[in-house]
């Protein structure tokens, strides 16, 4: 939400992952009925516009994922933390 609250960023991500921009044309065509649904949920003084956009967090989330998993970070992992401190001393 905008700090105003007239304007909402609704983030979304088909089942699947696919066909995203179907879905985000879709969603721009109901945009008028999908506001007039928000306005008799919500008590707002004002109805937002609705902005959709693609969430792509989950993209992130398994580049982060891959990225844990590589070997240089697993021998990092499996290295015992108490060696270092022995080693400082």
């Amino acid at each position: 939400m905008s700090p105003d609250l007239k304007l909402a960023t609704v983030y979304v991500m088909p089942l699947g992952g696919r066909d995203t921009e179907v879905v985000i044309a879709a969603l721009e065509r109901n945009k008028k009925f999908l506001r007039g649904e928000v306005a008799r949920r919500v008590n707002l003084k004002f109805a937002p516009d609705l902005r959709f956009r693609v969430d792509e967090r989950f993209d992130e989330a398994e580049r982060i994922e891959k990225l844990l998993r590589t070997p240089a970070v697993q021998k990092d992992l499996e290295q015992d933390p108490d060696s270092d401190r022995e080693e400082e001393r």
